[in-house]
């Protein structure tokens, strides 16, 4: 059937034929029930493939489109990317610095060139494209419920999953870290049902640094949002954090403060999102 199909597809491309309305048509109708065949049940290897190649596709395009300076920023955050993943795949050395009673984990190690990072770990009562709705889509809005940060802004939306952001960190309780600022690429990727919201400290010609902050480093960090194996409404979140805060900070001191800082964020997001299924509940009364 597949051959005769695509002989019918041939003869709709003479002009003569092209305008044969119910010959169109039908070729049309052919074409789906041959690629629905070909999908089963659910996308076949062929379809997924074709799929890949045309996403592929469009972002070489994409990106041939791009500044230099705007492929710098793609090519940073692809390396965070990759340097994050490259942490979190190994399961080795990490020792425990928080462990809540709901059940929220903070893990540490050190690494070569890197220093120490931080590893958050949850389960989220949420699925993981609201929480990436929340995270990326709306992450201009994160000072409004999270009290550790002042501010954040897209300086500037370098691709489809790019940017260039500022944002402002609060004081902690009694001054012990002072206002920082960051000023950092963000890369947002898709594997399956997989998020990665990956980024790393750059330079940005429209923010200097700014007085009253001191400008600290970040990266590799990145977020990674995963259906949980117990229940595929509920996220498994785990959040890769490294900081270099500048400025002469005992290590006891930045330690405590990091992985606090880590726990902290995830009751403040637990409640925003609480806070928006509320809302919506409301509104649909």
């Amino acid at each position: 059937m597949l051959p005769a199909t695509f002989k019918l597809c041939a003869g709709i491309s003479y002009r003569h034929m092209r305008n044969m309305t119910g010959l169109r048509k039908n070729a049309m109708m052919a074409i789906t029930h041959e690629l629905s065949k070909l999908s089963g049940p659910g996308p076949s290897i062929w379809v997924r493939h074709i799929r890949r190649r045309s996403s592929l596709l469009c972002s070489r395009i994409e990106e041939e489109t791009l500044s230099e300076s705007e492929q710098c920023y793609v090519q940073q955050g692809q390396l965070a990317l990759q340097k994050s993943i490259s942490i979190l795949s190994d399961q080795d050395g990490w020792q425990t610095e928080i462990e809540t009673s709901t059940g929220d984990k903070v893990l540490s190690k050190v690494l070569p060139d890197i220093g120490k990072v931080f590893k958050l770990e949850v389960v989220l009562d949420q699925q993981p494209e609201d929480l990436y709705e929340e995270l990326v889509d709306n992450i201009e809005q994160m000072g409004e419920w999270n009290p550790n940060v002042k501010q954040v802004k897209i300086l500037q939306k370098v691709s489809q999953d790019t940017m260039v952001t500022h944002e402002m960190a609060s004081e902690t309780p009694g001054n012990v870290v002072g206002p920082r600022d960051f000023v950092s690429v963000r890369c947002t990727k898709r594997r399956g049902s997989t998020c990665f919201l990956a980024g790393m400290s750059t330079q940005h010609p429209s923010m200097p640094e700014q007085k009253g902050f001191v400008r600290a480093e970040n990266g590799p960090t990145c977020i990674v949002l995963k259906p949980s194996t117990d229940d595929p409404n509920k996220t498994k979140f785990t959040w890769l954090l490294s900081l270099d805060l500048k400025g002469w900070i005992p290590k006891t001191v930045i330690n405590r403060v990091l992985s606090q800082t880590q726990v902290d964020f995830a009751n403040h997001l637990r409640h925003r999102m609480a806070s928006n299924s509320g809302m919506e509940m409301a509104m649909a009364c």
